[in-house]
């Protein structure tokens, strides 16, 4: 991803085929300094809709040509990422259902609140911050990967697996000095510090979101397994070493 996309600014993309709440929409967000683009069509969105840049879509459910849940799908079908935030005069519990098993962070009924919408745009924007700085990083960790070698992979894919160097050792034919200084140059090569982050980027599961919101995506508020036998090994390695 080039740095430029990295720095700009996110934009609320407002679909509905209502001329007043569009405006109304837009003015309220310019108020709150926020960039915006209004669609009065599905088709005029989806003609235009760059789905590289970073923001959130307000997707009006009921529309004459296509409804919010088609729009919705071509996006995933284009391979969108970008939150989705479903707006309705017609709420009601199925629809809602379906709008979050397609991946809508929220589903808010006409007339809402102005303060319970920005709010839900703000998280919307911090998950599509979130999504695109994990997939910064998986380019990024894709990369260096590729330039590892052979014997650095070998080691790499067992630290992964949450095995020791001692493990590491008997099965690649090595000495546990020599897996730590492989351990150590792969680390070194692939930019990052711990065994922890090596094992997040590998199995590409995103950074945990500061406010914890229950919009953000799945989070590890526990270690998970491979991560708890990681951990272990390595306190029983460091027990082993001063003994």
């Amino acid at each position: 991803m080039h740095r430029s996309q990295m720095k700009q600014k996110p934009t609320v993309f407002v679909v509905d085929d209502g001329p007043a709440v569009l405006e109304s929409l837009r003015w309220l967000l310019e108020a709150v300094g926020l960039q915006v683009e209004t669609y009065a069509s599905p088709e005029e969105f989806l003609a235009q809709f760059d789905a590289s840049k970073p923001g959130c879509i307000l997707l009006d459910i009921k529309m004459p040509t296509m409804s919010g849940f088609d729009v919705q799908q071509e996006l995933q079908a284009r391979g969108s990422v970008t939150p989705v935030i479903f707006l309705t005069g017609h709420g009601n519990v199925p629809r809602a259902v379906q709008a979050c098993k397609g991946g809508a962070t929220d589903f808010l009924e006409k007339p809402f609140d102005d303060r319970v919408l920005l709010r839900a745009i703000q998280r919307a924007l911090a998950t599509d911050r979130l999504t695109r700085q994990q997939q910064r990083e998986e380019v990024n960790f894709a990369e260096r990967a590729a330039l590892l070698t052979p014997r650095q992979r070998d080691v790499m894919t067992r630290v992964i697996a949450g095995k020791t160097s001692k493990e590491i050792s008997a099965e690649l034919g090595l000495s546990p000095r020599t897996v730590e200084i492989h351990r150590g140059h792969l680390m070194a090569r692939l930019g990052i510090d711990s065994v922890a982050v090596l094992v997040r980027l590998a199995m590409g599961s995103p950074p945990a979101m500061a406010d914890g919101s229950p919009h953000s995506p799945p989070r590890f508020s526990t270690p998970s397994p491979v991560e708890e036998r990681v951990q272990r090994n390595r306190r029983v390695e460091r027990q082993a070493n001063k003994d």
